[in-house]
């Protein structure tokens, strides 16, 4: 175990970044086995979930679910629906195995401090979710505006806190953590689903698959509902006649989020910097790429052990 000084605390800052975040176990796993134990928990839309598992003794169990995935159980836990109110899918199905896998305890009766960041929709404010269920904080801080539907939560409508703070490192700050360790996952995504001079004469099939992959679901379009194949068609129309160039809905979709959180990660952290920031390189991966768990948790790890340096020289020698 690291020494820390006077009992300092240390904090773990568990960022935002949809299927990159699953390297979080990782980060966590290799922690660990450097002897290396946060005080405190604090996590942002995919950081909200693992840090949840973690708070609840549930890292192991979700660790053995995610390397199992595949594209087709990506689909299978969304309810897709474009003409849906509020988003194009819901995450009910997938909480359901949520509940079995990382439990649904109390947050104020976890063994650690933890919190969830969302967004109110109807403020713009930054909601910390320091109480209630752990299923209701994920399910709200992870709902990524426009793909899944908002979270009705103490009155207000709530979206995905990496709209206001993707790496919640001043939440750590002020749940009392003296040292805080950061993972930030959007570090070189600005432009990264943008392509250039792609020919406009594809068949239908094949810029319908265009339309999921950017989503991470390429290869599925025969295996989704007549309802998606039929708005995917309707878009396809839409984005293409007379722009054989333009990006389609969902690259601008993932491309505006990746900019968005790029820049407020920037400028969150250039105000509240944390003692050591880990960086995995996972900017290859697409937006719901889920079913790609074992190489994430395996560059977390390797963040982690890459920066053991720096982590030995704030937190003093193993």
């Amino acid at each position: 175990m690291y020494a820390t000084p006077h009992s300092r605390r240390i904090g773990v800052a568990l960022g935002s970044g949809a299927a990159r975040g699953w390297a979080h176990i990782g980060v966590l796993q290799e922690l660990a086995d450097a002897g290396i134990e946060p005080d405190i928990v604090c996590g942002t839309s995919i950081g909200a979930l693992v840090g949840a598992a973690y708070v609840n003794d549930s890292l192991a169990a979700l660790d053995t679910w995610v390397r199992k995935l595949t594209r087709r159980d990506v689909v299978r836990y969304m309810n897709i629906d474009l003409f849906g109110r509020g988003g194009l899918a819901t995450l009910d199905r997938l909480l359901g195995i949520l509940r079995r896998i990382v439990g649904d305890a109390e947050i104020e009766g976890l063994p650690k401090p933890f919190a969830a960041v969302a967004t109110s929709l109807g403020t713009g404010h930054e909601i910390w979710i320091e109480q209630g269920g752990l299923l209701d904080a994920i399910r709200a801080s992870a709902a990524l505006p426009g793909l899944f539907t908002p979270v009705r939560h103490d009155g207000q409508w709530l979206v995905d806190g990496g709209l206001v703070n993707p790496v919640p490192v001043s939440v750590c700050r002020a749940l009392g953590a003296d040292i805080v360790i950061a993972v930030d996952l959007n570090t070189g995504l600005v432009g990264r689903h943008l392509r250039d001079g792609e020919p406009a004469a594809e068949p239908v099939e094949a810029q319908r698959e265009d339309l999921l992959q950017a989503l991470g679901l390429v290869g599925l379009a025969g295996q989704v509902t007549a309802t998606l194949r039929k708005g995917t068609d309707s878009l396809i129309g839409q984005l293409r006649s007379g722009h054989p160039e333009m990006p389609h809905l969902f690259e601008v979709l993932a491309g505006a989020l990746n900019i968005m959180q790029d820049r407020i990660t920037r400028s969150r952290m250039a105000g509240e910097p944390p003692d050591v920031l880990l960086m995995p390189r996972l900017k290859h991966l697409a937006l719901l790429e889920f079913d790609r768990a074992v190489e994430a948790i395996e560059e977390g790890r390797a963040s982690v052990h890459r920066m053991l340096p720096a982590l030995e020289n704030v937190l003093g020698p193993a």
